[in-house]
């Protein structure tokens, strides 16, 4: 690891702010490494959310700088049989739960390693059943930034546990997809990207059915949208958003994570792409 990027750290967690364990985590990495830089991507992810967690990471993941460590931990399973894990691509390093809240992040990765944690001598001293955040994930991740060998922190395994995320459904001009995610201002982040819209609809217009609502209305931003107007868009992530400016989307359609969406180019939307 170069010594430019040695010192990141990040953190993803669903323990919030209003507890003591998040400064407990950071306590225990500064102790190991006082010249690490922490960033705080989010510990607002709902509790136990791990496809939450794992949405979130994926999106700010990429942006770092090679050698960032990720720390992620929204942790249900906590004590039981799931593996404390760390993975290495070939930019970064992920540290945490075996519940497949890597899984997003990892699509765009290069996996050079994956490691059961097992080795004690990197951990506190004494492991609560119910804090690995601190205990664990959070001395791996500073032994790691001071550059000890990944290999050292426990034994290879093959494989790692993978959320299961459906990918979108294309037939007979229309696309079928997933919300996937939900923001804090409520907009409904599918699984549909935009080059699939491209590639099917070829820049024609088309409509977009989600619940009881057909949105006829697509933007390039918020700005451009009407007040108490559902639109869709394409947001940061590259992926179809639907959005109703300045109101809560998930809320006003009464959508939720995991509800199908359809786009399409005509008004028979789910005859043939429910799922």
């Amino acid at each position: 690891m170069s010594n430019s990027v040695k010192g990141i750290i990040t953190l993803v967690t669903h323990f919030g702010t209003e507890d003591s364990y998040i400064g407990a985590m950071k306590g225990v990495i500064l102790s190991l490494n006082p010249e690490v830089n922490i960033v705080d991507i989010s510990h607002q992810i709902p509790p136990q959310d791990i496809m939450a967690g794992a949405f979130v990471l994926s999106q700010s993941a990429p942006f770092f700088p090679k050698g960032t460590i990720h720390i992620a931990v929204v942790d249900p399973e906590v004590g039981g049989k799931r593996k404390p894990v760390l993975i290495e691509t070939a930019r970064y390093f992920f540290v945490g739960p075996d519940n497949g809240i890597f899984s997003l992040a990892l699509q765009r990765e290069k996996i050079k390693q994956k490691i059961h944690l097992t080795n004690k001598h990197y951990f506190l001293g004494n492991i609560s059943s119910t804090f690995h955040g601190r205990d664990i994930f959070s001395p791996v991740g500073a032994y790691l930034s001071q550059g000890i060998d990944p290999a050292l922190f426990g034994k290879r395994i093959q494989s790692i546990k993978n959320l299961e995320v459906k990918k979108p459904l294309v037939r007979n001009g229309k696309i079928a997809g997933q919300i996937i995610h939900v923001d804090r201002f409520g907009n409904l982040i599918t699984n549909i990207d935009e080059g699939l819209l491209k590639k099917v609809f070829k820049n024609k217009s088309f409509e977009i059915i989600v619940g009881n609502s057909n949105i006829k209305k697509f933007v390039r931003s918020y700005s451009y949208a009407k007040e108490d107007v559902p639109i869709g868009l394409i947001g940061s992530s590259g992926l179809l958003e639907i959005a109703i400016r300045d109101k809560n989307a998930s809320i006003e359609l009464e959508i939720k994570r995991g509800d199908i969406i359809v786009a399409a180019n005509n008004r028979n939307p789910k005859s043939d792409l429910s799922r």
